[in-house]
């Protein structure tokens, strides 16, 4: 299966803030030059999955309106990590020893509380597998980067405990409305 993974728009938050879980809004001008582009490069007929966060749900309902008899779904595992009491903080007003124990175990630490990154990759896990039993030849998935470094260390075949510790200490980075794509054999 061929999934084609987009990045949400950057949201309307200030530099520094650590956001995962919370429902930050897009600027609708952000949002409409990311359609402008995705809507004619990504192709029509093809299921459009999505995170609930308005950030991903509100392009990829527009984007599911674009595109040609493609059909809308909403799946929560799809959403960011969950980061508890650091949500919406200053990255500078955590404790630098709760930053440092998170650093030091980032698949089991759970930070502010929350979500650990081994939680959120079974939870992918489970999506993927579902997704492939539905047997698309490819899909559009609108999500997080968090969630599409999960969908890349997936890719290797390995372990969940070590999928999500190369998820957690991977460095790529895809920017806000950008696609890329992976490929999974059903």
């Amino acid at each position: 299966m061929r999934l084609i993974l987009v990045r949400h728009p950057a949201p309307q938050v200030s530099s520094g803030i650590c956001y995962g879980r919370s429902d930050v809004a897009v600027a609708p001008h952000e949002r409409e030059k990311i359609r402008a582009i995705l809507r004619h490069n990504l192709p029509p007929d093809i299921p459009i999955y999505t995170s609930p966060l308005l950030r991903c749900a509100d392009l990829a309902q527009q984007l599911a309106e674009d595109l040609p008899a493609s059909t809308l779904h909403i799946d929560a595992r799809l959403a960011e990590l969950d980061f508890g009491d650091w949500e919406m903080l200053s990255w500078e007003t955590i404790p630098r020893a709760e930053i440092d124990a998170w650093a030091a175990d980032m698949a089991h630490y759970r930070p502010g509380g929350g979500e650990n990154v081994l939680d959120m990759t079974a939870r992918i896990l489970a999506f993927l597998h579902d997704l492939l039993r539905e047997q698309h030849a490819e899909a559009i998935l609108i999500c997080h980067a968090g969630t599409i470094r999960l969908l890349c260390a997936l890719q290797g075949g390995l372990s969940l405990e070590e999928t999500a510790a190369l998820a957690a200490s991977s460095a790529h980075k895809i920017g806000y409305g950008a696609a890329m794509t992976v490929i999974f054999d059903d």
